[in-house]
């Protein structure tokens, strides 16, 4: 028998620049605000936990909920004194996506502008990736 042989090659590159990395998910100023005034008077919770489901007729929903702790596989995006913490399911889904807070005569919501949705349904509560 003969042992199989791995070669590597090594190459110098010039110095890369280390670019930021972007949040999984930014929260806009009204979001912020939405968000510390609804945690104000809960001080047993430390933040909100948004994730996905498989609901409605185009096949994902997002859920939000408050949260106590924070989960070994969450992703924390701290921002402006507010936390909002992302289940591991949701993470690649959000990624890059701005959650902004929307007032109007009818309705007052959490909005998510997620760049990564392919499509959604005509009530705009469910979408697919």
């Amino acid at each position: 028998m003969s042992a199989s042989m791995v070669r590597a090659t090594v190459r110098a590159v010039s110095r890369r620049k280390i670019l930021p990395t972007r949040a999984a998910l930014t929260l806009t100023p009204s979001a912020v605000s939405k968000i510390r005034q609804l945690l104000q008077d809960k001080p047993e919770y430390i933040g909100l936990k948004v994730g996905v489901r498989t609901r409605g007729c185009n096949g994902l929903t997002y859920t939000l909920d408050y949260t106590k702790e924070r989960d070994k596989s969450d992703e924390e995006v701290l921002q402006d004194g507010v936390r909002v913490f992302i289940e591991k399911k949701a993470q690649l889904t959000l990624l890059g996506t701005e959650m902004d807070f929307v007032e109007t005569k009818l309705s007052s919501e959490f909005v998510f502008n997620n760049p990564n949705i392919k499509g959604t349904c005509g009530c705009g509560e469910s979408f697919n990736i």
